[in-house]
């Protein structure tokens, strides 16, 4: 049985390998298993919206901190050895307390957002969470997410990047494993990013329309996971199947039993 502590070490050692590390995001037992045991998975992701959806929950730290660790628990005991790394929002308002009860259930990475807080609040809730990892001896991966671009609104590109940047470094000397910056993001902008912060310390979120994988490698990327879009997929084919019964259809051909 792999420890704690080993499959953080292997988390890490994935976002500081040479390879994109690519995780598909998930929400449950079953999402787990299914990404689990397909070829080519190294390690696995919750997402927080999609966790929050499937509770009946919005996003936002909506969803009670007790529920969302018992789901990251769950999906984490049905990952067997693959390290899992859960995201945790902004800590609950708790972010050391939060990640200690979240290596307590098997997690051992993190996303923690800033929900552009200030600055100095952000940077001390990434100590709070790297200090927990320290307590537990474990090698936690924290991902340390600005919002930046996703609240930006109609300020200049260039003040936005100039923001991110800031609160990458000021993230990364406070302890942080990686820097997230979700957001539709360009070529140009994510290789400034990397330029300013560092090959395999920036990871970014796979969107419709955003940059191939193939640049994300290309450019030093650390990272690329794809959020709530997973469950859109999955919601998608669910939605598609039922209006496809109501108008005489059925199951797709290629229909697989995979549970």
């Amino acid at each position: 049985m792999t420890t704690t502590a080993e499959k953080a070490s292997e988390l890490l050692r994935l976002h500081t390998a040479p390879e994109l590390l690519l995780v598909v995001n998930v929400w449950d037992a079953i999402t787990a298993t299914v990404v689990a045991q397909t070829p080519g998975t190294t390690a696995l992701a919750t997402a927080s919206h999609s966790i929050a959806a499937a509770h009946g929950y919005p996003d936002g730290e909506k969803i009670p901190r007790d529920e969302m660790i018992a789901a990251v628990g769950l999906i984490a005991r049905t990952a067997g050895d693959l390290p899992v790394t859960a995201d945790l929002e902004g800590g609950y308002g708790d972010p050391g307390g939060t990640v200690a009860r979240a290596i307590d259930v098997g997690i051992v990475g993190a996303n923690l957002e800033d929900q552009m807080k200030p600055l100095a609040d952000s940077v001390k809730a990434v100590e709070a969470a790297v200090a927990a990892g320290e307590a537990a001896g474990v090698p936690f991966v924290l991902n340390a997410r600005t919002d930046a671009f996703l609240k930006a609104g109609d300020r200049d590109p260039e003040d936005v990047l100039a923001d991110a940047i800031e609160r990458g470094r000021a993230y990364l000397d406070a302890g942080a494993s990686n820097f997230f910056a979700p957001g539709k993001l360009d070529e140009k902008t994510v290789g400034r990013l990397v330029e300013a912060l560092g090959e395999r310390k920036v990871n970014i979120i796979g969107i419709p329309g955003s940059i191939d994988l193939a640049t994300a490698q290309r450019l030093g990327v650390a990272r690329v996971s794809y959020g709530p879009w997973s469950q859109n997929v999955a919601l998608t084919a669910l939605s598609d199947l039922a209006a496809d019964v109501y108008a005489g259809g059925g199951l797709p051909a290629d229909t697989r039993k995979l549970n």
